[in-house]
Formats: C-alpha cells, sequence, structure tokens
C-alpha cells in the first residue's frame, strides 16, 4: 500500500509539473504577443502599391474670386477650351475672374478596377481668392508614364468661408484647397496578376536583420515548409509551393495576420526645437556619475536723473546704472549604475530636477563619455 501511494504521489508531482510547465510557456506566450504586430503592419508585398496621379484642370462659377487678368496660362486654357467647343474667342477681351487654374491630384490603390471613385484634391496655382462654389470641369488624371488613369468633375466644396473688402478681409479655414470625395472615375486598370506566381517579395517598412529573420521564421512555421528566406535586411522572397499558386491572395492574407515581435536599435530621439525627447525600449547606460546645476545671470539697468543746482548754467543728464547678478543653483550629483533601466533612469533625472532640455545635454555628454549604447538622432 506505501509503494502504490508512493507511486501515486510521485505521478501528481510529474503532473503538477507539466502543467506548471504548460502555464509558463502560454504566459511566456501571451507576453510576446502584448509586444507582437502584424506582418502587415511593418511590411507589404512588393508591386502591390498606391499610384500618384495629377492633372490639370478649371474651377468655373466662382464668384469674382478666380484669377485675376495677369494669369496668362488661366486665359490660354479658356481660349483652347472654347476653340474645341468651336467658339472662337479673342483673349485680350477675355476676363477670367471667374475661373482659376488649379491642379489635381489622387492617389490610385492596388487593384481598383474601372467605374471606382477616387477622392481627389483641388488647389489653386493661380492668385484666386477662394474655390468656393466653384465646379471643376473635366479633368483628365495622368500618371508618370502620362497616360490616363481616371477622369475628375465635379462640385467642390471648401469647408471654409471668406469675406473682404477695400481695407481688408477675413477666411475661415484654407480656401485655395478641398477635399472633394468620389470625384473621380477609374478609366484605366493597372494589371496586377497574384495567381500562377512562383514567387514574392516581401519589403519592410524599417529594414532590419533581426526583425527580417523573425519573419521568415514565423511564416516558415505556419506554412510547414521553407518558403522563406531573407534577402537582406529589408526583404524576405516567398517561395510559394505549388498547391497553392492558384490561391495566392489567401496566402498573403494568412501571411499578414502573422504576429512578429519587431526588433528596433537603441536610440534617442532629440527635437531641439519642442525640447522633446523620446527614449527607445533598448537604450542602456554603463555606470556613469552625473553632475547638474543651472548658473542664470541677470542684468538689469536703472536710469539715475543728475540735475544741477538752482540759478546755474548746468544741464540735467540721465545716466544709466548697471547692476549685474549671478546665481547658481546648487549642483546635484546623481550616480547611474550598470545595467540600469529607462525607468530607473528617469526617475534617477527627475529627482535632481532635470527639464526636458537639460535632458539633451545630459545624454550627449553621457554619449560622449562612452557610457551610452545607443544613438542619439537630432530632428
Amino acid at each position: 500500500m506505501m509503494i502504490k501511494k508512493r507511486q501515486g504521489y510521485r505521478i501528481l508531482i510529474c503532473l503538477l509539473g507539466i502543467v506548471a510547465m504548460q502555464l509558463a510557456i502560454e504566459e511566456y506566450r501571451l507576453c510576446n504577443l502584448v509586444y507582437a504586430v502584424r506582418i502587415k503592419d511593418i511590411a507589404a508585398f512588393k508591386g502591390i502599391r498606391t499610384n500618384q496621379l495629377v492633372g490639370y484642370g478649371l474651377v468655373v462659377g466662382l464668384n469674382g474670386t478666380g484669377d485675376k487678368g495677369g494669369a496668362e496660362f488661366t486665359i490660354q486654357s479658356m481660349v483652347s477650351m472654347m476653340e474645341r467647343m468651336g467658339i472662337q474667342l479673342d483673349k485680350t477681351q477675355l476676363k477670367v475672374k471667374n475661373v482659376a487654374a488649379v491642379m489635381v491630384t489622387a492617389d490610385m490603390p492596388p487593384f481598383a478596377r474601372t467605374g471606382s471613385k477616387l477622392d481627389i484634391v483641388v488647389s489653386s496655382i493661380g492668385d484666386a481668392k477662394s474655390l468656393a462654389g466653384g465646379t471643376l470641369l473635366l479633368t483628365p488624371l495622368r500618371g508618370v508614364n502620362n497616360k490616363v488613369y481616371a477622369l475628375a468633375q465635379g462640385p467642390i466644396a471648401v469647408g471654409g468661408i471668406g469675406a473682404s473688402g477695400a481695407g481688408g478681409g477675413t477666411s475661415v479655414n484654407h480656401l485655395l484647397s478641398a477635399r472633394v470625395v468620389n470625384a473621380a472615375t477609374i478609366e484605366r486598370e493597372v494589371p496586377i496578376t497574384l495567381n500562377k506566381k512562383k514567387k514574392l517579395t516581401l519589403s519592410l517598412f524599417q529594414p532590419d536583420f533581426t526583425t527580417v529573420q523573425r519573419i521568415a521564421d514565423t511564416i516558415n512555421a505556419s506554412i510547414g515548409s521553407l518558403v522563406a528566406t531573407a534577402i537582406d535586411a529589408g526583404a524576405i522572397n516567398l517561395d510559394i509551393p505549388e498547391n497553392i499558386q492558384s490561391n495566392v491572395p489567401k496566402l498573403i492574407a494568412d501571411i499578414e495576420n502573422l504576429h512578429v515581435v519587431p526588433d528596433t536599435r537603441a536610440k534617442i530621439v532629440v527635437n531641439e526645437k519642442t525640447g522633446t525627447v523620446v527614449i527607445g525600449e533598448n537604450v542602456s547606460i554603463s555606470t556613469v556619475a552625473v553632475a547638474h546645476g543651472n548658473l542664470s545671470i541677470t542684468i538689469t539697468e536703472t536710469p539715475q536723473v543728475s540735475q544741477p543746482p538752482a540759478l546755474t548754467e548746468g544741464q540735467t543728464v540721465t545716466t544709466p546704472q548697471t547692476n549685474i547678478e549671478i546665481k547658481q543653483d546648487q549642483v546635484s550629483l546623481m550616480v547611474v549604475p550598470g545595467g540600469s533601466t529607462i525607468g530607473d533612469l528617469v526617475r534617477a533625472l527627475n529627482a535632481i530636477g532635470v527639464s526636458p532640455r537639460d535632458l539633451i545635454s545630459i545624454f550627449q555628454a553621457i554619449k560622449a563619455a562612452g557610457a551610452l549604447q545607443a544613438e542619439i538622432e537630432i530632428i
């Protein structure tokens, strides 16, 4: 009976150990998942991109707020448009204060089909005062290859208001640029074929050797075969298995939703204009002592008036009196032991009353001393 009880205890202890190990593994997985991001948020597939379109057009129907007579390109555009409609005009007699020349831009997303709508941005290029209440005439939008991919036309809603008089004026919001929703129609598609592809390239937004290898390992573990190979710090080559080549979009969707913990370089970003300091997670500091103190010098000028005695020929003279005050705060000494975390560093700096702008000088001094293992980037 005693032997059976001992065996039962051993089995129970083994089961408890297995359960504890599984709980530890699950806790580790959940901790990593907190810092993990989707692959689609840090990388994109090569060739699947947005294309920029641009066009030149005219906005008509303005209430006297269009381009002035000196805008020669607006007059030429009006004359050319009228001639195409069979109307002959003398450009010297043409007034364009109700017309404005504009540039029209749009972003054409990947896989956009003929007939789909695009948002456009209309911006004045002349000396118009406002585009409010105007209508954009039919404008072809071209790509970098000079081919027309979309046509834009429609009323413009500026979202602001302005008024002026002989002595000045006032306005609310910007009146010379407007975003118009669904004002362009796609007329030509950018061909992208995914099925039957044998290879794909995944490009990282922020190249990093550690991150790119983690992505490749995660993709291989998910698919169950060696299909992903890191080319360099910014790209991964994917060899698509033959049994998946007929359904490449599903493969891309599965890869994009995989989670990876990206690695980052130890970096401190400093904006000297605003006094903003951002410290990265991997920043480490060796043992160092920091002394911090402020020296302020105040100079004031006090005028002194000197008047001559009565019934004399002297003159009243004003002489400046200069007062100089020098004040030095008590110097505080802080010791940061090696291997300190960011939290330890921040608490220590706050304890000696360091301002954000003082942090900039302190970090630069620690870096110069060789005790800061991080890159300092000044923007």
